[in-house]
């Protein structure tokens, strides 16, 4: 039994080296290829969106105002498979305005961030997203 969990657990590990792997390629489609048809996307500070075509809207909006890399990526798992967690620093420009947050001049900022995944059938069915937006605002902020 413990060969089996170390397997779904280094799976779940996999999956999402995988999806950040795509984000940091610019694949969108990738990306959404590794998530479930209902996938929960919990927004930093925001609201909850459900499905992946209101995750690749938001996906299309953040690559209009924002190019980033992750960088220095950790990921746990539980045993099972069925969670996961990601730390990672963010290397990134912002180019466009994004409602509500200060002008874009293309500041570049380095910001640490994490998510935590809930993995059902080898699929992200859940992201949630965590930053510290005090913190971006101070660096792109006049």
């Amino acid at each position: 039994m413990k060969i089996d969990g170390t397997r779904r657990q280094d799976r779940a590990i996999e999956l999402v080296l995988a999806y950040y792997a795509a984000f940091n390629r610019g694949d969108r489609a990738a990306m959404l290829a590794l998530l479930a048809d209902d996938v929960v996307h919990d927004l930093n500070q925001g609201a909850r969106e459900s499905g992946k075509d209101a995750f690749a809207t938001f996906m299309q909006r953040m690559d209009a105002s924002y190019r980033e890399q992750l960088r220095d990526v950790v990921v746990l798992a539980s045993q099972d498979g069925s969670r996961a967690a990601a730390e990672y620093v963010v290397h990134g420009e912002y180019l466009r305005d994004d409602t509500g947050l200060p002008p874009a001049r293309g500041q570049k900022y380095v910001l640490p961030g994490g998510a935590f995944f809930d993995i059902r059938d080898d699929r992200i069915a859940r992201v949630s997203n965590y930053y510290n937006l005090q913190d971006w605002i101070a660096q792109v902020g006049d």
